[in-house]
């Protein structure tokens, strides 16, 4: 079968997204794992994740019935749906980029993005961020997400894509990059 790039259409679609996300936790992965594919930091419910699709697409990948990868789309107004991630919504609408606040600019936060691990290597990532400028671009002209600096596998297909860091923070977990990827 062949990949195909769209949204999640129904609560099975988030189930799905929901699963892949547990499986790829770094909680539920040991360090080695981590070093070498990768992991996600943020469990999110399902609750929060239908309220993110309610307000914009979370975009995904399937083969066939198969959900093999996803990026969540979360719009700055979502700040505070996460409490993990007030603290980056925070650091963001204090940034600026190309010389302008970001608060004056039209962005909105990639939520987190996971590839099967069955499907690497196959270009599902430059393909799920490929969709995410399809049918976002219009709306926005920067995406901007938060990256694990140890988390080096993903930091590299950031950069690939056209990612580039505009700011780097430590906090009680980690130490991050926030990345921007300027569509104008």
């Amino acid at each position: 079968m062949s990949v195909i790039f769209t949204s999640a259409q129904n609560d099975e679609d988030l189930r799905k997204i929901l699963e892949l996300q547990r499986q790829n936790l770094y909680k539920n992965t040991p360090s080695e794992y981590q070093q070498d594919q990768g992991f996600t930091t943020v469990e999110h419910s399902f609750e929060s994740i239908k309220k993110m699709n309610d307000a914009l697409p979370q975009i995904i990948a399937k083969d066939g019935d198969l959900l093999v990868g996803y990026a969540l789309v979360m719009p700055r107004t979502f700040g505070q749906l996460i409490p993990e991630l007030v603290p980056m919504f925070d650091i963001i609408s204090g940034l600026s980029y190309d010389g302008k606040p970001l608060s004056e600019q039209r962005y909105y936060v990639m939520g987190q993005i996971c590839v099967a691990q069955s499907h690497r290597g196959q270009g599902i990532f430059d393909g799920l961020y490929a969709e995410h400028k399809r049918q976002l671009s219009g709306e926005f002209d920067l995406c901007v997400t938060e990256i694990a600096v140890r988390n080096t596998r993903s930091t590299r297909a950031h950069e690939r894509v056209g990612f580039r860091t505009i700011h780097t923070h430590e906090d009680h977990i980690d130490l991050w990059n926030i990345v921007a990827w300027d569509w104008r």
